[in-house]
């Protein structure tokens, strides 16, 4: 890594971060504050009232403790949205729209290879990726003991964020990909959060089950198992794997990519 580089890198995607930790900020306290074991029944009658819609976005199910009602209320779209949204918006920033501005001839042309270039912008894109996420554990565990003492197992909170982190790895890793392949920010950007989007929209046919079930198998969000994972269930596990490595096979070609490509610098 080049550390000049890393350092401008990371101070670009400071602003950034802070508005997105800022939204979550919101969302997750808010969330935790609506747990209440005591509502479980009403929540579920709401759940009948419109059944397609809370099911389309993940929230179903698992409201009798903490950990199950986050994974169901928080981690069904909110955990899932926000962070790829990032890491749509900052992978473009950092390969397609230097090349898109003409800024890329500065970096060739600085006594630094290709590929050394290339690892530092996806390390500050991971570097991202990984902070927001920290500071939502942080957020959400601190929030569960101020509001609900002894009610979420620290343990479970890791396990859900470490599958969280692996999804976000595999979706920042694709968006960078996207962004080392095209020269110009408008193709990095609608191919990225294209085909992000699309998956989701698939996911959330899916959740609404019946014959639309089947359409899990087109979307890699299915390899995310909320609730699995506070289980510790081995597929769940197993899917987390497969995103991670799939976000490192992405990288190593995003990687490969730019030091070959032709840039119009």
């Amino acid at each position: 890594m080049n550390r000049t580089l890393y350092k401008k890198e990371m101070k670009g995607s400071f602003k950034l971060l802070l508005i997105f930790a800022g939204i979550l900020t919101m969302y997750i306290t808010m969330i935790v504050g609506m747990y209440d074991p005591d509502l479980s029944d009403a929540i579920r009658q709401f759940e009948k009232l419109m059944p397609d819609l809370m099911a389309a976005v993940g929230m179903t199910g698992g409201n009798d403790t903490l950990g199950g009602f986050l994974s169901s209320y928080l981690y069904g779209m909110i955990m899932i949205v926000f962070p790829m949204v990032y890491s749509i918006i900052r992978a473009n920033g950092l390969a397609a729209k230097y090349v898109d501005r003409g800024s890329m001839a500065f970096l060739l042309a600085a006594p630094v290879k290709r590929v050394t270039i290339a690892v530092t912008q996806l390390a500050a894109l991971i570097s991202g990726i990984v902070l927001l996420l920290i500071y939502c554990t942080v957020l959400e565990y601190t929030a569960a003991q101020i509001m609900f003492p002894g009610e979420l197992p620290f343990a479970q909170l890791i396990r859900l964020n470490a599958g969280l982190l692996c999804l976000q790895l595999f979706i920042g890793a694709f968006c960078f990909l996207c962004s080392c392949i095209f020269n110009e920010s408008k193709h990095s950007v609608a191919v990225s959060a294209g085909v992000t989007a699309f998956m989701y929209v698939l996911q959330m046919l899916a959740n609404m089950g019946g014959k639309l079930e089947n359409i899990k198998h087109a979307t890699f969000f299915t390899l995310f198992r909320p609730e699995g994972l506070l289980l510790a269930n081995t597929s769940a596990w197993i899917g987390a794997a497969v995103l991670f490595f799939s976000a490192v096979c992405f990288s190593v070609a995003a990687i490969v990519i730019f030091k070959r490509k032709e840039m119009q610098v």
